[in-house]
């Protein structure tokens, strides 16, 4: 067992500090053999997918794609010492937790310069892989939860488990989302969505309508409605408040993975298995339309960077900028050599974000370099727009 780092007595965390599958060991040594697939493109497909000849010729579009130049310092890569299965981001501090295979968690201080990165703790109270973590609103807490179906709370104050959810004929949680201080969503792996109180120790409620894994958990900004993706095609929302059902979506044709609130919370953008983004209109939640092809192999991660622009993560390695008005990539911000970018997550202070793969690292993208984009196409268009001035609009009449 590796040397797990002990806090001294008193010692506080913050004193110091300036897609996809079943997650197990079979997986991983799978997708460290997996060859990136050949890269495939950008376009908008209203309907069915276009022929084979179409496919490739959208495929050469998407080889275009630039690299978006980094114009900030950003934090060095974080090592780890196993494969990367979740990572979540501080929402108050410099400070990034990862969720490991061999069942550990470990938490570091980010920083650029003088700060750099710092190992701050390290917990294995865990025996299986940890599948899912996320820090609690407050940041006071972080939620993990791992292969033996069991979720934990660790209070970072005392660095210890404070909290321990385990329900009858559970199963191991895929994703988690900490809907407040108080609330805490799971999707599992065979399709519950399951709704737990801090204060409590049993589940408050549980859906069951869903029969794959729940690939992601999103909730609107009034903490009302839970959204979820599922294996099986489908995207489902929750009235969290009422504990019930409101719609669920024809069954996608692919897998759903992910999925995100865009322009001001009227739209939802939702990544699929097939390398597709598809669209729908908030509360019209039945059928997914503008199926926009544009990536290469799945799209396990997907991060709402502007109302118009997001972050995905792909299983070509690349992390993505794409603008959804106009629909287009903007370029790719760097990649994982080819390992499937499993979660991209925004960093505190949101100057760049941090992406993590069983390339056992932690990458950290500027993200200024995406505006200068948008603002280049801007100029772009507006020189091109004809100069009507009063002098030679009169100059003919005198």
């Amino acid at each position: 067992m590796r040397a797990v780092f002990q806090p001294k007595q008193g010692f506080k965390l913050f004193d110091c500090v300036v897609s996809r599958q079943a997650f197990s060991l079979d997986r991983c040594s799978k997708l460290r053999e997996k060859i990136p697939s050949s890269n495939e493109e950008d376009r908008l497909d209203e309907g069915e997918s276009s022929d084979s000849d179409d496919e490739i010729s959208m495929r050469g579009k998407e080889d275009e794609a630039k690299e978006i130049e980094q114009k900030t310092e950003v934090p060095a890569d974080i090592p780890v010492p196993a494969g990367i299965v979740d990572i979540s981001c501080h929402p108050k501090r410099n400070i990034i937790a990862a969720g490991l295979i061999d069942g550990s968690i470990v938490l570091h201080s980010y920083g650029v310069g003088n700060a750099g990165n710092k190992h701050l703790i390290s917990f294995d109270h865990h025996k299986q892989s940890c599948r899912t973590l996320c820090f609690s609103d407050s940041g006071e807490h972080l939620f993990t939860g791992a292969q033996d179906a069991i979720i934990n709370v660790l209070d970072l104050e005392t660095n210890s488990v404070c909290h321990k959810f385990t329900r009858v004929n559970g199963c191991p949680p895929y994703s988690m989302l900490s809907v407040d201080d108080y609330l805490l969503a799971s999707g599992e792996d065979e399709g519950a969505v399951v709704l737990w109180d801090l204060r409590m120790q049993a589940p408050i409620h549980c859906f069951n309508h869903c029969e794959d894994f729940i690939s992601s958990l999103v909730t609107n900004k009034e903490k009302k409605i839970l959204l979820t993706t599922s294996g099986d095609g489908f995207l489902s929302t929750y009235n969290i408040r009422r504990n019930k059902l409101e719609t669920q979506s024809e069954p996608y044709d692919s897998e759903l993975l992910c999925a995100g609130i865009v322009k001001d919370g009227t739209k939802v953008v939702v990544g699929a298995g097939d390398g597709s983004l598809s669209f729908c209109n908030w509360g019209e939640f039945s059928f997914l339309t503008d199926k926009f092809l544009i990536h290469p192999g799945t799209i396990d991660a997907l991060l709402v960077i502007e109302d118009d622009v997001i972050c995905t993560g792909c299983e070509d390695g690349k992390v993505r900028a794409v603008q959804l008005s106009p629909k287009r990539i903007l370029g790719y911000l760097g990649s994982h050599a080819g390992f499937t970018v499993e979660r991209v997550r925004m960093c505190y202070e949101k100057l760049f974000i941090a992406s993590s793969s069983y390339d056992e690292k932690i990458k950290f993208w500027d993200l200024s370099g995406i505006e200068e984009l948008k603002m280049g196409e801007i100029k772009k268009k507006t020189s091109k727009l004809p100069c009507i001035g009063k002098e030679s609009f009169f100059s003919d009449l005198q």
